[in-house]
């Protein structure tokens, strides 16, 4: 997986509570047996209309989030079903992060290994960088997991708390495959140590 370690770019603000997998990305799509492409479905249901239009008020579809690479976020983000298709929509878009009070536990789980961070803030914190957002998209944000903080604007700093071990994951790229390669020498040893027992 990509690795994270700072990123900076623009966000685009969805303050709603409770956003669940389903509209995240929605059961249809789940049929997909490769990770790539489910960008074009995030949201789907509140982005386009049932003809296939686009829904021009739905704040992904406005020209001035189009570049955005953060998602900020009401409380309970990713509740509901553990679809690992919702972290990979939302990485196929282009998010590298999602800033929230807080986040489904799986979905949490599930964005870490893949290379998504979803970072955690107070609520009065995310609904001033919603605000910060909403009165200029065109406002930067650094989220840098090295020295866990988000920074927006002249004024806003903010610390983060994530585990190490996940931290760690994360700013070297190590999904679970990736973490066993580190090993794949030592396991290596041990199949050709049991095939001579075995032989023996």
């Amino acid at each position: 997986m990509q690795a994270f370690d700072s990123h900076t770019g623009t966000a685009v603000p969805l303050m709603m509570a409770n956003i669940d997998t389903d509209q995240i990305m929605p059961k249809q799509f789940l049929t997909r047996i490769e990770r790539s492409g489910f960008g074009q479905f995030l949201f789907h249901d509140w982005r386009y209309n049932a003809d296939g239009s686009p829904i021009e008020d739905f704040v992904l579809n406005q020209p001035r989030y189009a570049e955005a690479s953060i998602l900020i976020a009401g409380e309970n983000f990713g509740c509901g079903s553990s679809r690992e298709h919702a972290p990979w929509g939302i990485l196929d878009h282009g998010f590298r992060a999602v800033i929230a009070p807080s986040f489904a536990d799986i979905f949490y789980n599930n964005s870490l290994k893949n290379g998504l961070l979803p970072v955690v803030l107070d609520g009065a914190d995310v609904l001033r960088l919603a605000a910060l957002v909403e009165g200029d998209p065109a406002t930067r944000i650094t989220v840098d997991l090295g020295a866990c903080t988000v920074k927006a604007g002249d004024d806003f700093e903010r610390p983060f708390k994530i585990d190490d071990f996940r931290r760690h994951c994360l700013m070297n790229g190590l999904d679970d495959i990736g973490l066993t390669l580190q090993y794949e020498a030592d396991i290596a040893a041990f199949e050709a140590s049991r095939s001579q027992r075995a032989s023996a």
